[in-house]
Parts: C-alpha cells; sequence; structure tokens
C-alpha cells in the first residue's frame, strides 16, 4: 500500500466519527495550551530580570575588585588576556565637591579621575560632545546640569525637606540650569577634611571647560552627575589632597571591556581562574539562569500532567477505532497488508490528532500570552496607582525553544497512546476478523 493511500484511508476513517476525533483533538489542544501559557510564565520572568539586568550597565563591562592572594590589580596583567578591548581604571573622590557656574551649585557630584583614551577604547557613551583631550577639560554626566541651583532654589527645597508632614517622593526639585552646559566653565572647589576631627583642612579650587556630556542612564530611576577629569590633572590635584590607594579620601576602581559581548563569559572565567573577583552580565545572570531553569523544568511537569491526561483521551479514540475496523484490518491483512503498515497507519492517526491539537493550542498559546502581557500591567497599575507604561515587564513569553519542547511532548505523547492499540491492529485474526459483522 503506497503512503498516498495510507493517508487516504487515515482521512476517510477519521471523518467517519468526526465528533469523537473533534472532542480528542480539543482535548489535546487544551493540554498544549495549558503547557505552553504556564511555562511561558517562567520564560517571562527570566526574560524581565535579564533584560533589566542587561539595561542597567554596560554588557562587555567586568568589574575587577581585586585578587584573592590580596596582591595590587596591575592594569598591564589585565591588558594580556585574550579579547580585552580596554582596561579602565578610575580614581573616585569622596571629599566633598561644588560645581560653579555663575551664580548655580551643584553639590551633589562625584569628581572622577580617568584615563581619557582608556574611556574612548572602552566606547564612553556621549549625549553632546567629545573626550577632554586636555587636562583642563572635563566631561560631565548627563544629569550634572539638572543640579545645578541657585541659593534660593537650595533654601527652598531644604525648607520642603524641613516640613516632616511632607512626603519626600513628593517634593518638586528645583528645574535645575535648563540650558545647553557644553563648552562652559566651571568652577570646581574641592575640601579636604581631617578624617580624625572631622574639620576642614583647607579648600582649593579649580577652573574646567566641559566638553562633553555623558549619555543618558538606560533606567529612569538611575542618575549620572558625575565629573571625569583626565588624569593628566592628578598630578597638580595631589598636591593638595592625597590620591594614594590608603587614601579615605579617594576610592579606586578598575574595569575590563571585553571585545564584544559573546567573549565577556570566557573573559569573566579566565580572570577568576587566575584569582582576580570579578563580576560581569554573565557572572550575575549565571545564578539566576540556575534557578529559572529548575523552576522553568516544574512548570513544563505540570503542565506535561495535562497533556498525560489527554493521551487518555487519544487512548481510548484509537482503541474504540481498533475495535471498529477489525473487518477492515482482517480484510487488508488477507489481501498481503504486512503488520508494520498497520501499525504505521494507526501510529500516524494518533500522531496527527496529537500534532493537530498542538498546533491549535500552540496558537491559542500565543493570543493568551499577548492578552497576559497587555492585561496584567493595566490591572496593576490600577491597583498601585502608577501608569501601565512604567511596568515594562514581561510577564509572559514564548520563545522557539519553548514552541519545540511542546511539539516533542505532545507528539510523543500521542504516538505513545497509540502504541497499544496499532499493536493489537497488527494481532487481530484474520478469519475472526472476516467473520465478525458490525
Amino acid at each position: 500500500m503506497r503512503f498516498k493511500d495510507q493517508v487516504h484511508f487515515i482521512r476517510r476513517n477519521m471523518k467517519k466519527n468526526r465528533l469523537r476525533v473533534f472532542m480528542t483533538i480539543l482535548a489535546t489542544t487544551m493540554a498544549c495550551a495549558f503547557l505552553v501559557v504556564l511555562s511561558s510564565v517562567g520564560f517571562g520572568i527570566q526574560k524581565t530580570i535579564t533584560d533589566m539586568t542587561m539595561s542597567q550597565q554596560v554588557v562587555t563591562e567586568i568589574q575587577v575588585y581585586g585578587k584573592s592572594d590580596g596582591k595590587d590589580v596591575k592594569k598591564a596583567d589585565l591588558e594580556k588576556y585574550d579579547n580585552v578591548k580596554a582596561v579602565v581604571e578610575r580614581t573616585t573622590v569622596n571629599e566633598p565637591v561644588k560645581a560653579k557656574l555663575g551664580d548655580r551649585t551643584n553639590t551633589n557630584s562625584t569628581l572622577v579621575f580617568t584615563n581619557m583614551d582608556d574611556e574612548l577604547k572602552s566606547n564612553m557613551e556621549l549625549e553632546k560632545g567629545r573626550t577632554a583631550k586636555s587636562e583642563n577639560e572635563i566631561v560631565v554626566g548627563y544629569n550634572f546640569a539638572k543640579y545645578l541651583w541657585t541659593k534660593k532654589d537650595s533654601e527652598d527645597y531644604e525648607k520642603e525637606i524641613s516640613k516632616s508632614q511632607v512626603n519626600y517622593d513628593e517634593i518638586k526639585q528645583p528645574k535645575g540650569f535648563t540650558k545647553d552646559v557644553l563648552n562652559k566653565t566651571i568652577q570646581l572647589n574641592v575640601t579636604k577634611t581631617n578624617d580624625e576631627t572631622g574639620k576642614v583642612d583647607g579648600e582649593k579650587s579649580y577652573d574646567f571647560k566641559i566638553v562633553g556630556i555623558t549619555k543618558k542612564p538606560n533606567t529612569d530611576w538611575q542618575e549620572d552627575n558625575s565629573i571625569f577629569v583626565s588624569n593628566s590633572f592628578k598630578r597638580d590635584f595631589s598636591k593638595f589632597l592625597d590620591l594614594s590607594k590608603d587614601s579615605s579620601s579617594v576610592e579606586k576602581s578598575t574595569k575590563v571591556y571585553a571585545d564584544k559581548f559573546d567573549h565577556v563569559e570566557q573573559l569573566s572565567n579566565d580572570l577568576m581562574d587566575d584569582g582576580y573577583q570579578v563580576m560581569s552580565v554573565t557572572t550575575q545572570l549565571k545564578g539566576a539562569n540556575t534557578f529559572f531553569l529548575v523552576f522553568k523544568i516544574g512548570l513544563i511537569f505540570v503542565g506535561c500532567i495535562a497533556v498525560i491526561i489527554s493521551a487518555i483521551g487519544i487512548f481510548n479514540t484509537m482503541t474504540m477505532a481498533v475495535t471498529e475496523r477489525t473487518q477492515e484490518i482482517g480484510i487488508m491483512k488477507a489481501i498481503g497488508a504486512s503488520p508494520s503498515i498497520i501499525r504505521r497507519m494507526f501510529l500516524m492517526e494518533s500522531a496527527y490528532i496529537g500534532i493537530l491539537g498542538c498546533v491549535i493550542g500552540i496558537i491559542i498559546s500565543y493570543g493568551v500570552s499577548y492578552l497576559v502581557n497587555l492585561v496584567v500591567p493595566m490591572i496593576l497599575a490600577a491597583t498601585s496607582g502608577s501608569d501601565a507604561g512604567d511596568l515594562n515587564y514581561t510577564f509572559s513569553y514564548i520563545p522557539l525553544s519553548l514552541v519545540v519542547i511542546a511539539v516533542v511532548i505532545c507528539g510523543g505523547v500521542a504516538v505513545l497512546s497509540g502504541m497499544n492499540p496499532a499493536r493489537k491492529a497488527t494481532k487481530t485474526n484474520v478469519l475472526t476478523a472476516l467473520r465478525r459483522e458490525l
């Protein structure tokens, strides 16, 4: 019997019992949709956490905190590793810093010394301007101008804060400097504080020209109010303030940048193998990915219970089909049909039911997933009083891998459900089948 004839025979027999086959396919569809939608919650939560983590920092950045043996981290040693694009060493000043522009003062800035050439190699993203090329040029953070307040602005803001009945979140901050600060010259006042007494030992002023503004942070709650000064100016600055590694006035940090994201995990592992204490996107997500792998397996297992229940329906349908077609099976065997062909026909029928139900279930799952991601933020926004647009969360996500898993599970269970009825069909006695009256 040709394959085409087998398919025609299967379709003809399924049309004889349309209602029964329809109900079996419906059960398989519901089971598959339940499996996919339930598992998509785990994939959605993982995607949300991954996207949030990757949006909060440069994906090629590896933070180096030190070595396990206590030795100093040397830039030259880090540059020897493969796939290293740049190594950036920053020195952050912990002393009070005031940046003045005309009658406005910014007291919330952080002064950072860095190598501008290395920053350029690491692709420091700028909203405007360029990186500093001389000692008296600086790059400021995106929110630097926001905190350039007049004396009156500061006094009014302090008065609002002093009112105990006012919630800090409801206090409206001054607008700051609304004009462009690019190419403006600011006066930077740095205060030296005595570690023992806490008193001010002195104050020194420097003039700098703003030649660049960093790019806006990826998330709304992040702010960049830093002032980046070239390392070439540290010589003059160190005459006033102790910039040694043991000084409490400064904090040193080292960051390694991979040439592309695909090499971050391997580079992080190489550094950790050599005793470096590091943190990167891949190390942050490693533990989370392990947790979500177990979580998703658990959800898929629960969904499989529904698929197994639907398999009982397929088993009953195929068993009844074998019973009803006993005479047809006997005729096929009498005219020379081999047991393998008969077995294949019934397995194809059960697989057809399983795969058709799976396909319809996946289509329904995508619709349900879309509605979940559309409706749930609205419900949460209504209950919390916030804007639905602020909830950039993925509550349900169906990747291609989940679709493949669902097809394999549903198709495999359907075939297994038809194994016993198909085996029963091959063992049908020809004479008994031909004498049977339907």
